[in-house]
């Protein structure tokens, strides 16, 4: 079997309300989802979720090759990109094509890519998270009870411009969850992407817990801040969660090495190679992993055969337009199926239809970082930061 091509797709998340985090808000709700398709010389294609930034270059590096030999092919895709630096929407690309590859084997071999790599168990536990900061609070309690009803027991909200406001929202999903529950205590998170100082960090997250008990914080400071996540860690109570936008292992190296990470996240975009060497690296320190994703598909497969997964993010209850998945939702956990590889269908009329209606990349969101993050005295509200928080904190 020979890889012989691909092509790439764009694809719709239509989540029907606002979507976003303390860095931006997608007004409308649509969000990109960018897709590779891998084909080879056997009629078997792979799909992949993620970005195909460069993908010529990259793709130059796996033309021709055997699509099982999946972890030499990693590599072979990393070499490629060594001088520009293997790192952002490059490394979705190398991670879209990873994807793809393992899809190919496992449909190759004639098995569910959880099978292939070792899973014994088809169920995945998930905790909702919603990307809901935007939302006021009765659509904050509707969107959380469409996941408790589902039987999640483990919410993560945004957040982060407003302490207090924080404070309440939490209490409201504590609330959904231990109705739901029948008085269990449930599992409390908050992702406040990047936003705060070391200082904000630990003085905000004290403030929460003398009312909450917080699970973990995720990403209070700095992605690569080695020493401000260890500072964090040993002033709050609550774990610290981040990963999901470090690239390679050498970035996860000087976070786990300081003791700064307690819950090491990686990106479903990233692809399912990185995500069993990211494992494997935070199991020999006895931390737990959780992938992150909008449709994490490829690494809820992987997910099932490491020693130290600990939870899934659960975001829209729906795939993509036009994506078919061969998961449902059960008892709080993906419960896969026996769709051969990753069991990922693709209409690709409709995502080409449907592709039409995003917005321009740079009509905001939360892809971009605000002038003033990291840089603000008083509280602002999600999506409406006004000119005058451009007070140094």
């Amino acid at each position: 079997m020979r890889i012989t091509g691909y092509r790439t797709l764009t694809a719709v998340q239509d989540w029907g309300r606002p979507v976003g985090d303390a860095n931006g808000v997608y007004d409308g709700g649509l969000v990109r989802v960018p897709i590779v398709v891998v084909e080879t010389d056997e009629g078997i294609t792979g799909v992949g979720l993620g970005p195909h930034v460069e993908i010529e270059t990259i793709f130059a590096a796996i033309d021709g090759e055997d699509p099982r030999g999946v972890t030499a092919l990693y590599d072979r895709m990393l070499r490629q990109t060594f001088k520009a630096g293997h790192a952002g929407a490059v490394f979705g690309t190398i991670g879209a094509l990873d994807t793809a590859l393992w899809d190919i084997k496992a449909q190759a071999a004639g098995e569910p890519l959880w099978r292939l790599l070792g899973g014994r168990d088809r169920r995945v536990p998930a905790y909702a998270s919603g990307l809901d900061i935007a939302l006021d609070d009765d659509e904050l309690v509707a969107v959380h009870q469409a996941y408790a009803d589902r039987g999640l027991r483990a919410a993560k909200i945004k957040g982060g411009l407003d302490i207090e406001r924080d404070r309440h929202r939490l209490a409201l999903v504590r609330d959904v969850l231990t109705d739901a529950g029948h008085g269990t205590r449930p599992g409390l998170m908050l992702d406040v992407n990047e936003t705060w100082t070391r200082k904000q960090a630990v003085r905000h997250v004290g403030e929460l817990e003398r009312t909450l008990d917080l699970t973990w914080i995720e990403e209070p400071v700095r992605r690569w801040d080695a020493e401000g996540h260890a500072t964090v860690s040993r002033g709050i109570r609550a774990s610290v969660a981040t990963g999901e936008n470090l690239t390679g292992l050498e970035q996860f190296r000087p976070l786990i090495a300081a003791g700064a990470v307690d819950v090491v996240q990686t990106a479903a975009v990233w692809g399912i190679t990185h995500f069993l060497r990211v494992s494997a690296l935070a199991h020999a320190y006895d931390l737990p992993v959780s992938p992150i994703g909008t449709t994490p598909v490829g690494l809820l497969h992987a997910a099932t055969s490491v020693p130290n997964h600990l939870v899934s993010e659960l975001q829209d209850l729906r795939p993509p337009l036009g994506v078919s998945v061969d998961h449902h939702i059960e008892d709080g956990a993906f419960v896969l199926g026996d769709r051969l590889g990753l069991g990922i269908r693709l209409d690709e009329e409709t995502i080409a239809a449907s592709s039409r209606r995003l917005p321009d990349p740079m009509s905001g969101g939360s892809h971009i970082r605000p002038e003033r993050a990291g840089h603000r005295l008083l509280p602002v509200d999600a999506g409406r930061e006004p000119k005058s928080a451009a007070l140094n904190a």
